[in-house]
């Protein structure tokens, strides 16, 4: 039953990190790692891994991150080096600087975005002015 042979601890650097619902974070976060928030979070996210933000999830503060998912809430700024997918239920505010975007019709987006390759070092950004994604947006 029990073992004098110690099982070696498991690397963190590919384990997900999950902040549950009805949990309440103020403070900043830094993984290697995926991160999921159904929870509340007011601070700033920094991970080489994805960033989910679950329905009942909320951020408020600066996410850097290579992919994200948001079907919840986010107001602050936000930059993804790869893909933003928002779902259907997602409302997000603030500033976007993103790689590739993929929006469900129903989202909320009211946010200034640049979108393209290198986008944090993009001379010419691109802005949507559409409040609502099932309206059609104007990119200037």
């Amino acid at each position: 039953m029990f073992s004098d042979k110690q099982k070696p601890m498991e690397s963190f650097g590919g384990q997900p990190n999950r902040i549950e619902k009805n949990t309440v974070i103020k403070g900043d976060i830094s993984s290697q790692a995926d991160f999921r928030i159904d929870g509340k979070l007011e601070g700033n996210v920094k991970t080489s891994g994805k960033v989910v933000i679950g329905k009942d999830g909320l951020i408020k503060g600066k996410v850097e991150c290579v992919n994200a998912d948001i079907e919840g809430n986010f107001n602050g700024e936000l930059y993804v080096s790869e893909l933003l997918a928002l779902k259907s239920s997602a409302k997000i505010e603030g500033t976007v600087n993103v790689s590739k975007l993929a929006v469900e019709p129903g989202a909320t987006f009211n946010a200034s975005c640049t979108m393209g390759k290198g986008t944090v070092s993009n001379s010419a950004p691109h802005k949507l002015q559409s409040n609502k994604i099932n309206e059609p947006a104007k990119v200037s």
